[in-house]
């Protein structure tokens, strides 16, 4: 007879090695650094064997970079489902015209792009969908706009203050870049390298205290000089049974923070267990089900969705097959499993 997997603990209830193996850091990623390589390093901080970043960003740029530890690198996909949102810098070849305005509003809605030479992708022609772009401030004797954008994940920034420029009949580029956004995150409550560098610093030392133990420094060609998992494992700390820190609960969120704008349904934990050896939810698994918070509309077929058990662990993503309500068969086919 097969074991049943065992599920989870409630995101209120994890170990600290729960909570570093299934977090996101919401990191205020600073001038310099790449996002890749800002990923690799918070994942050598942390100590977790892999770690990835929700939306690239060049190494000039800064702002928004949540970064999925652990399992929940299983999450990237709910990201191409979001809205990016922007401060950018557009600066002008030449004095900034006079109907600036009504050019920047016909960008709105849906515009062509195709991806600049140095992009990692496929330089084909595609459709993105610009949701707002708003003028903040112009200044012409520098010639120069700022700009509010709120548009759709794959939008490339700099090829569409090009675009603007070319419009203008100036010519522009872009300048300053900074990410304020990428559903459901936002600059709001950020988190600094620095910051999060703290949290570990000041967990190793309450951890050491509590258990009455050395927790020694790592050598100074150290990659990550307070690797956590790694300095606890080594003073034979089992993680698995130490409560994180208020000091890393206030850096790491439980991975189902990445997932509050997908719409959710609550399986039963029976479900939630058949979910975890690769089934998909049937219809008599489903307990309720609700849209993402300020989604009004109803959840539609082939719609991504969340499914978590009633204390609200993440089980699965999964696209809607069938009638959530019906009493029999499957509706929901699985895209990815998180338990």
């Amino acid at each position: 007879m097969t074991e049943s997997p065992r599920l989870r603990e409630s995101p209120d209830n994890r170990s600290l090695a729960d909570i570093c193996n299934f977090g996101v850091v919401n990191l205020d990623k600073p001038v310099g650094p790449s996002a890749h390589q800002v990923s690799a390093w918070v994942r050598d901080l942390i100590g977790v064997e892999r770690a990835a970043h929700a939306g690239t960003l060049d190494p000039k740029v800064t702002g928004c970079l949540p970064i999925l530890l652990g399992e929940a690198t299983r999450l990237a996909p709910v990201f191409l489902e979001g809205i990016k949102e922007y401060l950018a810098v557009l600066e002008f070849h030449g004095p900034p015209p006079s109907d600036l305005s009504m050019i920047i509003e016909t960008f709105e809605g849906t515009i062509y792009q195709k991806p600049p030479r140095k992009s990692a992708v496929s330089r084909r022609l595609r459709k993105r969908t610009i949701e707002t772009l708003d003028i903040l401030e112009v200044d012409s004797d520098a010639q120069q706009a700022l700009l509010h954008i709120r548009c759709e994940s794959g939008t490339y920034i700099r090829k569409l203050c090009h675009d603007l420029g070319l419009a203008a009949g100036t010519g522009a580029h872009m300048g300053d870049l900074r990410r304020t956004g990428t559903t459901p995150f936002s600059d709001t409550n950020l988190i600094s390298t620095a910051d999060l560098t703290d949290a570990v610093v000041f967990t190793l030392e309450e951890i050491a205290r509590a258990n009455q133990t050395q927790i020694n420094d790592a050598p100074d060609d150290s990659t990550a000089a307070y690797s956590l998992l790694h300095k606890i494992n080594t003073a034979n700390i089992d993680p698995n049974s130490t409560s994180p820190t208020d000091h890393l609960r206030n850096v790491i969120s439980p991975a189902e923070r990445a997932l509050q704008h997908l719409p959710t349904v609550i399986i039963a934990p029976s479900a939630a267990a058949e979910v975890a050896m690769g089934a998909p939810v049937y219809a008599p698994g489903v307990i309720e089900f609700d849209s993402a918070a300020g989604n009004t509309h109803d959840i539609t077929d082939s719609a991504l969705v969340s499914c978590h058990t009633p204390d609200e662990t993440a089980v699965c993503l999964g696209r809607v097959s069938g009638p959530l309500d019906a009493e029999s068969g499957e509706v929901i086919s699985l895209e990815r499993v998180l338990v």
